[in-house]
């Protein structure tokens, strides 16, 4: 392992349904940095203690803290994970590792921890906006399912405030998504805005796209889906303007994710900006840049011209939870 200052080690762990991210931090001057980190994945462990144990025995280390983000609501110290056959909780852990401090806390609220901390390099503007400082930052974020925090500013400091509301009901805002909610509605009963911004979201913006029988799926491209994972596969040939199917299928979903972000937006008054995180938007941003994301963020009536001064932000880092839930273990030692 690395020398550096090792006198305070802390584990930070980030827990999501298709992966699992440890790593070993120590703190430098503007932020935790770390040592070394692995990732596992999530459906192959029988519980979190697993992945831990195998973390630690190849990189045996004395710990002072630890904290894990984990994807699903943490009350009391204790989660069942919403998308895995998991219940983490932070007894268990103690018990386990014999740590004096553990603490779990959301895997959003954990992205958001990082958000204050983030370089210039790991974000990029989609709108610049005017930053209000010591203001509200909100943090959308969706990936294997969508995320949403907020951070509010107190006592020269930011408080994250964890939700699951990417659970809260799907709000279509034009005919045709009324059209998709009526289709998803078919399939699922309540339309969560997770069943259309996320990975398995944009895949459903792609059948009911197809299935309407506006666009045709190609032979080739059905074969594709078949074979790889079907979101990269609609992202990537929608980048590459190859097929008018999975175009449609990323502006759509584009589009929605504006509406989405203003909606966090206005709901948390985040006048310091909003940031969207998650696996998602670093890797779709030259169709986030083409106009609808913008058009639908601002598109609230009598708030529209509140909506164009908000900064708008991509985060580039895709550690942003580990690095968030690092720091929330030094923070666990001030205690």
């Amino acid at each position: 392992m690395p020398t550096k200052k090792k006198d305070v080690l802390v584990l930070a762990g980030d827990i999501g349904g298709t992966k699992t991210n440890v790593g070993l931090f120590v703190m430098e001057k503007k932020r935790p940095e770390p040592l070394v980190i692995e990732s596992y994945a999530s459906r192959e462990a029988p519980n979190l203690e697993n992945i831990v144990d195998r973390f630690l025995r190849r990189h045996p280390a004395s710990i002072s803290s630890a904290c894990f983000g984990i994807a699903g609501p943490v009350i009391n110290g204790r989660c069942k994970t919403t998308n895995l056959p998991w219940v983490v909780s932070e007894a268990q852990m103690k018990r386990r590792f014999h740590w004096r401090h553990v603490r779990l806390i959301n895997d959003l609220a954990a992205a958001a921890m990082a958000v204050p901390l983030l370089r210039r390099s790991e974000q990029v503007f989609l709108n610049k906006g005017i930053m209000q400082k010591k203001g509200n930052l909100a943090l959308l974020s969706p990936g294997t399912g969508l995320g949403q925090a907020m951070l509010a500013y107190q006592d020269a400091g930011y408080v994250p405030l964890s939700s699951e509301g990417g659970h809260v009901s799907f709000s279509p805002t034009t005919e045709l998504e009324i059209e998709l909610w009526r289709y998803l509605r078919k399939k699922y009963g309540h339309v969560s805005v997770e069943r259309v911004l996320s990975g398995p979201g944009l895949v459903n913006i792609y059948s009911w796209l197809r299935d309407s029988g506006r666009f045709e799926e190609p032979p080739w491209l059905k074969d594709l889906m078949k074979r790889e994972d079907p979101a990269k596969v609609i992202s990537e040939n929608a980048l590459r303007k190859r097929q008018a199917l999975c175009v449609e299928s990323l502006r759509s979903y584009v589009s929605m994710l504006g509406s989405a972000a203003g909606n966090l937006t206005l709901t948390s008054l985040a006048v310091g900006g909003i940031y969207l995180g998650g696996g998602i938007p670093p890797k779709i941003l030259p169709a986030s840049k083409q106009g609808s994301f913008l058009k639908a963020f601002m598109a609230k009536g009598r708030f529209t011209d509140f909506l164009a001064r908000i900064p708008v932000r991509v985060i580039l880092n895709d550690r942003a939870a580990l690095l968030g839930a690092a720091h929330a273990a030094f923070e666990a030692l001030k205690d």
